[in-house]
């Protein structure tokens, strides 16, 4: 008689065994961040999370104007500046020159441009450049790290940010 809810048992196992955050599927959650604009209001965040020895950053934008947005690893994780300027230069640990396209390397901080759709919404997700050790030994250093969106696209090449334009968007990463 005990055995008659068994295979109710297994059938329920089953059928959540699919069942998992976005972070089990792809790895430990190692970070996260806030995106506020110049009004500060709310209008992203991004997520730092790991599988195995790598460090990847998935970056959700919404109420963002439409177009193509240069996002990037900032040096310091302060955002208090209305221009975001406190957020520093790009994370640049290796003193690599700007740019994905540039033969000579690229920044930790250079990541994909995110296109921004006209309702204002837009993705990245990106592997970082790097053992998970050595990533998160800058990111999470004493004087922190910021993700900053900018006005423009990304050129990919010019040193030293890639002649994107204004920072319109800023979030200071914290350890999970």
């Amino acid at each position: 008689m005990r055995y008659r809810s068994l295979p109710l048992v297994a059938l329920a196992l089953l059928a959540t065994s699919g069942c998992a955050t976005a972070y089990e599927e792809t790895g430990s959650e190692l970070g996260s961040a806030m995106l506020m604009d110049r009004s500060g209001n709310n209008v992203g965040s991004a997520m730092l999370y790991s599988e195995g020895d790598e460090v990847t950053v998935s970056v959700s934008l919404q109420g963002m104007p439409a177009g193509t947005h240069a996002v990037h690893l900032h040096t310091t994780g302060d955002c208090s500046a209305t221009d975001f300027t406190s957020a520093g230069g790009h994370l640049n640990p290796m003193g690599n020159e700007h740019g994905t396209l540039n033969p000579q390397g690229a920044h930790l901080g250079d990541l994909p441009n995110a296109e921004v759709s006209s309702a204002g919404v837009g993705t990245i997700s990106t592997t970082l450049r790097g053992t998970r050790a050595t990533v998160l030994t800058e990111i999470f250093d004493a004087d922190g790290t910021a993700l900053v969106v900018h006005e423009g696209a990304d050129d990919y090449r010019s040193d030293p940010a890639g002649d994107a334009g204004s920072r319109v968007a800023c979030g200071v990463f914290s350890q999970s």
